[in-house]
C-alpha cells in the first residue's frame, strides 16, 4: 500500500475533519515537543557554560577597555603638566621661579583634591629640583631614584609615558604605600632638548579595584591583572598570593593564546576569561567556578520539562477548537463581502477568533472596511474644517475693538488739528475695510497681503508713534504668486502685541518675502522681547479668541496654511529671549500667477 492509500485509510477512521485535524495536530506537537525537549536538557549544560563564557569573555573585555580608558585619562593629566611652561620654568631655570611653582602646586593640588585614586603627583629634574603633592612633605633622602624603574624608564623611553606596575612608593619620607606609577619624561625645551625632568602620578587601588569588583560573574567569581611580565598588578587578594596562602595559575595565563583557560575537572574548576591590552601590556583576569556557572542548569531542565507540559496541553486544546474555527469564519466574511459590495462599509466586525489564513484574511478585510469608512469620514471632516476655517477667518478680519480704538485715535488727531494724520490713517483704515468686506475669492496674490498688511501697519505706527517703525522689502518675483487671503497680517499683529509692545525702546518690524528652494517664502522679523524655548514650543496652540487685538491668530492660519497647502508648508518660529523673533510663512512657488 502506497503512501497515499495509507492517509486515506487513517483519515477514513475519523467522522470528522475536526477529528482528523485535532488527532494530527496532537500526535505531530507530542512528537516535536518530546524530541526538542530530549536535546535541549542534553545540551542545557554545555549550552549555559558556552554563553556564560562568552558572556564572561565580554564583561572583561569591556572592563579591560575602561582601564584603558581609565589610564588614558591619567596620561592626558601626565602630558598637559610636563608640557606646560611653568613646569619647565622650575625645573630648568637656574633661579627658583616661584609664580611658577606656586601655579604647578595649585595645578597638584586641585589633582589630589578631585582624585581620591591619585596619591601622590609630582615632578622631578635630574639636578635634584623637585615639587611633590603639596610641597609640604619630606622627601625621602635616602632614595636613589636612579633604582626606581618609573623614574628610570621615564628619562630612556623615547617617546610617550611609561606605566610601571605595583611597587612600594619610597618617595615620601615615612611613607610606603603600594601604587601604580604613570611616568612621563621632560624635555628641556630651552636647554639640551633632552629628558632632564620626570612628571609622576602615583596611583592608589581604589579605581582600578572598583572597575574590577564591578565586571565579576556571580558571588565567588574575583577579577584580577597582571603585567606584561606576569607579575600581578591587582589582585583582591593580593596579600594572600604574597603569603602563598592562594595561588593562580599564571603561566598558563601567560602562555595561552586563547580568550578562555579551563581548569579543574567537572564543577570542581575554574574559568579563567583573559583580555590582554596593546596599550598598557596588562593582562585583565576573570576568574569564575564552574560549578557557579552551572548552578542554574538544573533549573532550566526543570523550566524545559513544565514547558513540554503547557505546550501539548496548549496544542490539545488548540486542535480541539480549529476545525470549528475554520467553516463559521468564511460563512461570516462572505456575509460582509456581499453588503460591501452592494455599499454598506458600516458592517459589524466579522469575530474570528483564529489565527489561520483565514483569520488574516478576516482581520485584513475589517480593517480595509475601516480605513475606507474613516478615509470617507475624514473627507468629510476635513472639508467642513476647511470651509469653517475659511469662514471664521474672512468673518474676522476687522475686529470691533480695533476698529474702535483706530476711530478714536483718528478723533484725537482731528481734535489736535493733525489733517495730513487724518487724512493717511482714513485712508489707510479704508483699504482695510474695503479689502475686509470684499467678495473676493480666498486665494489673493501676495501683493494685495502686503499692501493689506501696509495698511496695517500704517495705522499701527500712527497708534503706536513711539514703539513702532517698519520696513517692507518684498520681491517682485513673488508678489503675483497666489495665497490664501489673511495670512500675513495675523502674524505681523502677533509680532507687535507679543514682540514690539513690551519692548521699552522703539521697535523694528520687517516684512521680507523672496524665492528660496522653490518655495515662495514672507518672513516677518521684529526684534522686540523675543521667546524662551517653553513659549516657542507652545507658539501653535490653540488659544481663546482675544477680542482686544485683531486677526484670526496665528493658530488658525498656520491651520488654513496646512489644510491648503498640505503638511509641508505653514509658519516656523525662530525666536531669542531678548533679541527678537523671525516667523516665517512658505507656501509653494509653482502656483500659477493671479
Amino acid at each position: 500500500m502506497n503512501k497515499k492509500g495509507l492517509a486515506t485509510v487513517i483519515v477514513g477512521k475519523f467522522k470528522s475533519i475536526q477529528s482528523v485535524i485535532f488527532s494530527t495536530v496532537a500526535f505531530l506537537v507530542l512528537i516535536a515537543v518530546v524530541i526538542v525537549t530530549a536535546v535541549s536538557m542534553r545540551f542545557t549544560n554545555t549550552s549555559i557554560f558556552e554563553n556564560s563564557s562568552e558572556y564572561t569573555h565580554t564583561i572583561i573585555k569591556q572592563m579591560n577597555q575602561n582601564i584603558d580608558s581609565y589610564i588614558d585619562y591619567m596620561e592626558n593629566i601626565a602630558y598637559l603638566i610636563s608640557s606646560s611652561e611653568d613646569v619647565q620654568d622650575y625645573l630648568f631655570d637656574d633661579e627658583i621661579n616661584n609664580e611658577a611653582r606656586y601655579r604647578i602646586l595649585n595645578q597638584f593640588e586641585t589633582i589630589l583634591d578631585s582624585r581620591s585614586d591619585i596619591r601622590n603627583v609630582g615632578i622631578i629634574s635630574k639636578s635634584g629640583r623637585m615639587l611633590i603633592n603639596h610641597g609640604k612633605k619630606s622627601v625621602n633622602s635616602d632614595l636613589d631614584l636612579n633604582t626606581q624603574e618609573w623614574y628610570t624608564q621615564a628619562l630612556d623611553s623615547p617617546e610617550g609615558p611609561k606605566l610601571t606596575s605595583s611597587h612600594v612608593q619610597h618617595i615620601i619620607s615615612g611613607e610606603r604605600p603600594w601604587v601604580i606609577t604613570l611616568s612621563r619624561g621632560i624635555r628641556d625645551r630651552e636647554g639640551s632638548g633632552e629628558k632632564e625632568g620626570v612628571f609622576f602620578i602615583d596611583l592608589n587601588y581604589s579605581a582600578i579595584s572598583g572597575l574590577c569588583d564591578q565586571s565579576t560573574v556571580g558571588t565567588k567569581g574575583y577579577a584580577f591583572i597582571m603585567d606584561a611580565k606576569g607579575n600581578i598588578v591587582y589582585h583582591p587578594q593580593q596579600q594572600q598570593l604574597y603569603n602563598e596562602l592562594q595561588t593562580e595559575n599564571i603561566d598558563l595565563i601567560m602562555k595561552t593564546d586563547d580568550d578562555t583557560v579551563l581548569t579543574g575537572t567537572g564543577k570542581d574548576g575554574k574559568l579563567y576569561s583573559i583580555s590582554r591590552s596593546e596599550k598598557t601590556g596588562w593582562t585583565v583576569v576573570d576568574c569564575t567556578s564552574v560549578r557557579e556557572l552551572l548552578s542554574k542548569s538544573h533549573q532550566a531542565q526543570s523550566v524545559y520539562v513544565l514547558t513540554a507540559v503547557l505546550l501539548v496541553i496548549v496544542a490539545l486544546l488548540f486542535s480541539r477548537f480549529m476545525a470549528r474555527s475554520i467553516t463559521l469564519p468564511i460563512q461570516k466574511l462572505r456575509d460582509s463581502m456581499k453588503k460591501v459590495q452592494e455599499g454598506d462599509f458600516s458592517v459589524s466586525d466579522v469575530v474570528v477568533d483564529s489565527e489561520n489564513e483565514i483569520g488574516s484574511l478576516t482581520k485584513s478585510f475589517d480593517a480595509m472596511t475601516h480605513r475606507i469608512q474613516e478615509l470617507m469620514e475624514q473627507n468629510v471632516y476635513e472639508q467642513e474644517q476647511k470651509r469653517k476655517s475659511e469662514l471664521k477667518a474672512l468673518q474676522s478680519q476687522i475686529n470691533p475693538h480695533f476698529l474702535y480704538n483706530t476711530l478714536d485715535s483718528i478723533i484725537w488727531m482731528a481734535e489736535g488739528k493733525k489733517n495730513e494724520e487724518v487724512v493717511l490713517m482714513t485712508a489707510s483704515l479704508a483699504r482695510l475695510l474695503r479689502q475686509s468686506i470684499s467678495n473676493e475669492d480666498e486665494v489673493v496674490p501676495i501683493i494685495n497681503e502686503v499692501e493689506y498688511a501696509k495698511s496695517y501697519l500704517t495705522i499701527q505706527k500712527m497708534r503706536y508713534k513711539d514703539k513702532l517703525e517698519f520696513q517692507i522689502d518684498v520681491d517682485s518675483s513673488i508678489l503675483y504668486i497666489p495665497l490664501i487671503k489673511l495670512v500675513l497680517q495675523p502674524v505681523i499683529e502677533n509680532a507687535i502685541y507679543h514682540g514690539l509692545k513690551y519692548k521699552e525702546s522703539k521697535g523694528l518690524l520687517i516684512v521680507k518675502g523672496f524665492m528660496k528652494d522653490g518655495n515662495a517664502v514672507l518672513q516677518v522679523i521684529d526684534d522686540g522681547v523675543g521667546m524662551d524655548e517653553e513659549t516657542l514650543a507652545h507658539i501653535y496652540d490653540k488659544h481663546k479668541v482675544n477680542y482686544h487685538s485683531n486677526g484670526v491668530g496665528v493658530y488658525n492660519v498656520q491651520k488654513r496654511l496646512k489644510l491648503y497647502y498640505g503638511d509641508d508648508y505653514g509658519i516656523t518660529y525662530e525666536s531669542k529671549k531678548g533679541e527678537g523673533t523671525t516667523a516665517t510663512i512658505t507656501i509653494p512657488g509653482s502656483q500659477e500667477a493671479i
